[in-house]
């Protein structure tokens, strides 16, 4: 599976959007350097409060360009990196990646996949109604959350906008994103 980081986004204060870049410079075990989400240990201010050691497993937020354009016929325009993501993709289902996937961006820059992003109050505040369009139901009757997915960096380096991205999926059996 190949797919493109057609847009990248950063913010070194916790907003809720973040400022487009031409690049970004991903640091092994950190995340993105001169982002508020990136460090060792867990950024996000809800689980910071309860467990501020536990791992960051939150480092870089991607969301799928497919997802936000799927908004504007219901009368939302969202644009890239408004829900806060740092990296939009084009041609990867990323919601439907199984855990521990591994994506490569460009030549060196290499991300582990932990959940999916929980959608939060904050999209709702973003636009009155957008939050029951980014959690909607499955065939199944499972909730389809498609807010992104959360990442950490296993190996760092430099990205630009429209660096390729491969996706390397775990060996054995394959387990669903739990929600982050």
């Amino acid at each position: 599976m190949q797919g493109i980081a057609e847009k990248l986004f950063r913010s070194n204060t916790h907003g809720f959007s973040k400022y487009e870049e031409p690049r970004l410079s991903l640091i092994t075990g950190f995340g993105i350097k001169g982002d508020a989400h990136g460090g060792e240990f867990v950024k996000h201010r809800w689980d910071a409060k309860r467990k501020p050691t536990q791992p960051n497993l939150r480092q870089v937020h991607l969301i799928a360009s497919e997802a936000l354009a799927e908004l504007k016929p219901l009368g939302f325009d969202v644009p890239a990196g408004a829900l806060g993501e740092n990296i939009s993709t084009c041609g990867l289902d990323l919601i439907n990646l199984p855990l521990h996937t591994e994506l490569t961006i460009g030549d060196e820059v290499r991300l582990l996949v932990h959940g999916l992003r929980s959608p939060c109050k904050h999209i709702e505040n973003y636009q009155n109604g957008l939050l029951k369009h980014m959690i909607t139901k499955g065939p199944d009757g499972e909730a389809v959350r498609k807010t992104g997915i959360m990442t950490s960096v296993l190996q760092g380096g430099e990205i630009a906008a429209g660096a390729p991205i491969s996706v390397h999926l775990p060996d054995g059996e394959h387990e669903k994103l739990p929600v982050l």
